[in-house]
């Protein structure tokens, strides 16, 4: 399923995949404090993932439970291939390289890539 989330829905997604499921008055709690959010925000927020099937609730005995209907890995495979498509033209050797030329690769970082490529290459023997 590709669901194209905003940095807001980001936010709440990662509390919901973290804790789900969650009320919107927990909800509401979780995201206080870093985002700011009020009640009505959450349900704001909650009705726009809906609407983009990110999101499905269920009735509950006092009120409506949240549960993320994507996976994290699934919605960070549509973002990472959305964000290569726009900035690299798609093309992940021009962002490795890119990173490489301005340092921002440490050696556990390579260290880490070489060891994904490795898996890579060895599942294609």
């Amino acid at each position: 399923m590709k669901v194209s989330l905003s940095d807001s829905e980001w936010k709440l997604m990662n509390v919901l995949w973290d804790n789900a499921p969650m009320t919107i008055t927990s909800l509401t709690a979780a995201l206080r404090p870093s985002a700011g959010w009020s009640k009505n925000t959450v349900i704001t927020m909650l009705s726009r993932l809906e609407a983009k099937s990110a999101v499905r609730h269920e009735d509950g005995l006092r009120a409506k439970q949240y549960f993320p209907a994507v996976s994290r890995q699934d919605a960070a495979r549509v973002e990472t291939q959305s964000f290569l498509s726009k900035v690299y033209g798609g093309s992940l050797g021009l962002m490795m390289s890119a990173m490489v030329e301005s340092r921002q690769l440490s050696e556990a970082d390579i260290a880490e890539l070489s060891a994904i490529l490795e898996k890579a290459g060895g599942d294609s023997k």
